[in-house]
């Protein structure tokens, strides 16, 4: 195994760490890393993240499940749009994805605001999502296929800013991602024609992915919620904050 590969599976089980305890930033991070080391296309270096998080997010939904940390009657409701959306970003993104990411990022940082006053206050009693599940997935969906990363930063952060439980919000999340993945990644490899150069890099982030994903699910079970949401508001705020000066 050569010193490249070992590099991207670092890369892979931190980033998974982030993701399956903090419900995010799987793609946010990899891609951050694919577009400035590795000098790939925004839709390219969005292929390669759905492509290796295929089998990451299937372990890391299992993993979620069994722990019962899954809200089983938001999961399907937020299965089947995200799917839709994320199939529909998929084909976006291949033609005029970077047009809209600075306000998707604008976006992202007041939700991280808003869960940081959560974390503060406390999460209000006897609210939630509701029928926004919908919308939220088809959205959440499509951003995730256009930016690279998304589904988590969108989805969990709207969900506890709403006043949903903050773990199960979670891992509702990654149990959903796995279907909302393989459909964004079947897009692109229709789409794309360039995937199969990057053969080493998806191997190296799916090795480290499924490496830390029951470790990541385990993480997110344990810490205390209004931490842990204090975590996932810095979380986004930071990595959207430094991809707005970036631009």
């Amino acid at each position: 195994m050569n010193g490249e590969i070992l590099i991207y599976i670092a890369i892979g089980f931190a980033a998974q760490i982030i993701d399956g305890s903090l419900g995010m930033a799987y793609g946010v991070s990899g891609r951050t890393f694919l577009r400035t080391f590795a000098g790939l296309q925004s839709a390219l270096a969005s292929a390669v993240i759905h492509i290796a998080e295929i089998p990451a997010s299937l372990v890391s939904g299992i993993s979620h499940y069994r722990i019962r940390n899954v809200n089983k009657n938001l999961l399907l409701r937020l299965m089947v749009p995200g799917v839709i959306g994320g199939a529909a970003g998929a084909w976006f993104a291949a033609s005029a994805g970077d047009r809209i990411e600075t306000a998707i990022e604008i976006y992202l940082i007041l939700m991280g605001i808003v869960i940081l006053r959560r974390a503060v206050m406390g999460r209000p009693g006897g609210r939630g999502i509701g029928r926004l599940i919908l919308p939220l997935g088809l959205a959440g969906g499509f951003l995730d296929a256009v930016g690279g990363g998304g589904w988590g930063p969108v989805v969990t952060s709207s969900m506890i800013a709403a006043g949903e439980d903050a773990k199960r919000s979670i891992g509702t999340v990654n149990a959903a991602e796995f279907a909302v993945t393989a459909a964004e990644a079947t897009a692109f490899v229709i789409l794309i024609r360039d995937i199969g150069s990057c053969g080493s890099i998806i191997a190296g982030l799916v090795i480290g992915s499924v490496i830390a994903a029951p470790l990541a699910s385990r993480i997110c079970k344990r810490v205390p919620e209004r931490p842990l949401m204090a975590a996932v508001g810095l979380l986004i705020i930071a990595l959207n904050l430094i991809s707005v000066c970036s631009h």
